[in-house]
């Protein structure tokens, strides 16, 4: 009776302890996918329905913040506001993909892409950085868990992990559209 304890009790430290380094393998594995450019690898790693929900969402926020009330109570301002939402839906529809998220990760523009770049190289760019250098690694809650970089201007973008049953996923993208609405206002 005493080994059956001691072996459930082994197996409940052994999940704990996989469901903790959770995050932080679905992280490297995301890093890895990105620096090897491998997006069926990168696409295994993130809940793309959930991440574009959340950054049409973001961006249809930041247009109405940057167009200010004025806009927001005009006719034609609420037709350009909802012609502006969904362009931004198309975009980010356009842009959450394997190969999109790859490519803004790799710090390239999509556009590069339109004029006949290659989206994928055949091996890892050996000038590429760590994307992940100086990240900040948090909890949340046991099933969420966040990952903040500084970009160029130093502002935060925080990638937020979900977990669901044993799995860890790139559910969103905190931009920081916010700074960007209130400097252009």
């Amino acid at each position: 009776m005493k080994r059956l304890v001691w072996i459930l009790c082994a197996v409940f430290v052994l999940l704990a302890g996989y469901v903790a380094a959770g995050p932080f393998l679905t992280v490297h594995a995301i890093r890895d996918a990105v620096l090897e450019e491998d997006s069926r690898a990168l696409s295994r790693h993130v809940d793309f329905p959930a991440l574009r929900q959340s950054l049409r969402v973001q961006l249809a926020d930041a247009v109405v913040r940057e167009a200010g009330p004025g806009l927001q109570l005009s006719l034609l301002g609420a037709i350009g506001l909802r012609v502006a939402g969904s362009a931004a839906g198309a975009g980010v529809d356009m842009m959450v993909t394997p190969v999109g998220l790859s490519t803004l990760m790799r710090g390239q523009r999509l556009w590069n892409l339109a004029g006949g770049a290659s989206p994928m190289r055949t091996g890892p760019d050996p000038e590429a950085g760590d994307p992940l250098e100086d990240a900040h690694y948090r909890y949340h809650s046991p099933s969420r868990f966040t990952v903040t970089v500084r970009d160029d201007r130093s502002r935060p973008i925080e990638f937020v992990l979900t977990r669901r049953g044993l799995q860890w996923k790139l559910s969103d993208i905190r931009l920081p559209l916010q700074d960007v609405a209130s400097a252009g206002g």
